[in-house]
């Protein structure tokens, strides 16, 4: 939940009082150096108000008498930590291995410094232009595009790159709840899987690109008639 919390401080205090005096407190969150590496800017949305650091959360959890002695790098999230934290005295847990080399990668990335969020905004741009292209290229051949995927990174994207229906007639999902309802901001319709396989589209855009290996098994059966996947982040890739 540490992304999650508008008021980051007051969370982490809390951690604070309620840890015991030899107690860890272990935390899970997406990290922002997979996020500007990858430039995974279509997990940037409401529900999140913060895109963690490890630089960032040892700065926080510090100001509570509280320390980093370990952390562990996770795919989940297109990238994410795992950290475990303890009351600033115990002195006698060191610093890992892996928490030493992870501030050293985050150093070397330039995640203090703010021309790498600069660059970061340019590649998302250049991702963009990337996916309006493909779509622009699609039409002018009279290839069908859907996708599937009605996630809020697939909402970000979407909107952010101004796509609409004229651009991609359907998204499935197998939520049955979400089927039948429209894209907030692009007003696609949510449909089934099956309603996508029995539109034989020529190419099908992942938008939770995270699962895009569990989605590629799902729907295998667009092969047969030359279907082919497509993922957008950080730039366009089709299938050959």
């Amino acid at each position: 939940m540490l992304a999650h919390v508008p008021r980051l401080n007051d969370f982490v205090a809390g951690i604070a009082a309620l840890l015991k005096p030899r107690g860890t407190a272990t935390i899970e969150f997406p990290h922002l150096l997979k996020l500007i590496e990858h430039a995974e800017f279509d997990t940037i949305y409401h529900e999140h108000y913060s895109y963690l650091s490890l630089m960032a959360v040892e700065h926080v959890f510090s100001r509570h008498g509280l320390r980093l002695y370990d952390a562990e790098e996770l795919p989940t999230h297109g990238g994410s930590l795992r950290i475990f934290a303890a009351h600033a005295r115990r002195s006698e847990l060191p610093d890992s291995a892996s928490l030493r080399a992870l501030r050293a990668q985050e150093a070397a990335a330039g995640l203090g410094e703010l021309d790498t969020y600069r660059r970061f905004a340019d590649r998302v741009q250049a991702c963009r232009r990337s996916l309006l292209e493909f779509l622009a290229r699609a039409k002018r051949e009279a290839k069908r595009v859907s996708a599937y995927g009605a996630a809020a990174k697939g909402n970000t994207l979407l909107n952010f790159c101004g796509i609409t229906r004229e651009d991609i007639a359907l998204v499935a999902d197998r939520n049955p709840h979400k089927q039948g309802k429209l894209l907030p901001g692009t007003h696609i319709p949510v449909v089934s899987p099956e309603a996508l396989m029995a539109g034989r589209p020529d190419y099908v855009l992942i938008l939770p690109w995270n699962l895009q290996h569990e989605i590629r098994r799902q729907l295998e059966g667009i092969r047969a008639w030359g279907g082919r996947f497509v993922t957008a982040v950080p730039q366009v890739a089709v299938d050959p």
